[in-house]
């Protein structure tokens, strides 16, 4: 009998498309392994939210908004389990939802923010999970990243020691909320060295203010809407400016050198821990960046080494089978005989 899980997850244009993301990923390896998945989610009108389910094929369900509506969800659906990454769901929902004899699995960032689950999974850097009754899966072993990102993961920690101009790509998720993109564009020019930048526009209006960004001798931007062909983008890339965020363990698994901003209070452990372990540069907070902002970003377009020592790094840190290890996980707790 077939193995039906439920993903309970929203995105929007201020909650940004993290928790989407990596779900997604879950559900591919769900997928690969003969699981059915089916979302519950309010993407908020974002079509590339929207895009992300529907030509991987996942079954999309509008997202019930009380815990009787996601347990009559969980039986219309014939649900084994569910799971649920959310900064915002009440509480009374995965409690509902556990009492149905359902396991429930919780992604969660540091705080459990109320959520209680059978599983509980935070993929982040030094993460630990302290509970009684619950398993708790720790740490970027448990890194969720998608298909699309693994599979260009190379077999050994890339060197970048060539001299050509330096190739950049500067993505702030797929909504950009806070406009980062034209600051860090600025931030690039302020340099004064050249490079060779791809930026991700998220709407028109972001897409207008980079346009009028003034570059300097050398330097080259191209301005492209969200895609899905990021990973390939990255892969290809010497340099990769983001937010620090869940973007941010694939760019270590694809070895490439990172320079990082924190955007909003909840990335600011994970910015300060990773730039701590020497996996990615750190340039600062949005909004207030400074001079050694600046030197950091000049130090990374001009020495060829110093972009080298950050991908080595980064390629050590995360293998990409995170996936594998929470859905082993998962399975062996989920079946309808178990219910």
């Amino acid at each position: 009998m077939t193995v039906t899980v439920g993903i309970r997850t929203d995105a929007g244009a201020r909650r940004g498309v993290g928790h989407l993301v990596r779900c997604v990923a879950l559900a591919e390896e769900l997928i690969e392994r003969g699981v059915a998945v089916k979302f519950l989610s309010d993407l908020g009108g974002l079509a590339w939210a929207e895009q992300q389910l529907t030509r991987r094929g996942l079954p999309w369900h509008p997202a019930p908004y009380d815990p009787v509506g996601l347990v009559a969800a969980c039986e219309r659906l014939d649900l084994d389990a569910l799971v649920i990454d959310s900064y915002t769901l009440p509480t009374e929902h995965s409690v509902a939802v556990r009492r149905t004899g359902r396991p429930v699995l919780a992604v969660v960032d540091g705080d459990f923010r109320g959520q209680t689950a059978d599983i509980y999974v935070d993929q982040n850097l030094d993460a630990a999970i302290t509970t009684d009754d619950a398993i708790g899966l720790a740490g970027l072993d448990y890194a969720l990243l998608r298909t699309s990102v693994r599979q260009l993961r190379p077999l050994e920690a890339p060197v970048h020691l060539t001299s050509r101009t330096p190739k950049v790509v500067a993505f702030f998720g797929g909504t950009d909320a806070y406009r980062a993109a034209p600051q860090i564009a600025r931030l690039l020019t302020a340099t004064g060295v050249a490079f060779d930048a791809t930026v991700v526009a998220a709407d028109e209006s972001l897409r207008a203010d980079l346009i009028a960004v003034e570059a300097g001798p050398g330097q080259h931007f191209e301005i492209i809407a969200p895609t899905d062909d990021l990973p390939k983008l990255l892969a290809g890339a010497d340099l990769a400016v983001s937010a620090s965020g869940t973007s941010t363990w694939e760019l270590l698994c694809l070895g490439l050198a990172s320079a990082l901003v924190w955007v909003v209070d909840n990335q600011i452990l994970g910015y300060e821990r990773t730039i701590a372990h020497g996996y990615a540069a750190g340039l600062g907070r949005l909004g207030q960046f400074t001079d050694k902002s600046v030197a950091v970003l000049r130090e990374l377009l001009t020495l060829p080494g110093s972009r080298a020592a950050l991908a080595v790094r980064a390629w050590e840190a995360v293998d990409g089978r995170g996936v594998e290890r929470v859905a082993d996980v998962l399975l062996a707790r989920t079946g309808p005989s178990l219910r």
